[in-house]
């Protein structure tokens, strides 16, 4: 499937496709091409739907926290990076 930004950088994706996978992703950059990544509603339970019962000793609360501090570490290296990036 192919499809093309307009000229304020949006692009289409089409409804079976949103119906499917949901209305958010997250954008991951690599080296050759850009992937989108659907972001579930609840990402905790599409977690626990992807492994199993393999999380069912551990407090949801813990996980969520454990998380949460990940992704704010995680976007905290990529502002510094896009930071660091910018001043080159």
């Amino acid at each position: 499937m192919g499809t093309t930004a307009d000229e304020r950088g949006r692009i289409y994706l089409p409804k079976d496709v949103r119906d499917r996978y949901g209305d958010r992703y997250r954008i991951v950059e690599l080296p050759t091409h850009v992937v989108l990544l659907p972001i579930d509603d609840d990402p905790i339970e599409g977690v626990h739907e992807a492994v199993g019962d393999a999380f069912d000793d551990i407090d949801h609360d813990d996980l969520s926290e454990t998380t949460i501090a990940g992704a704010k570490a995680e976007l905290d290296a990529e502002i510094e990076d896009r930071e660091r990036r910018a001043s080159e």
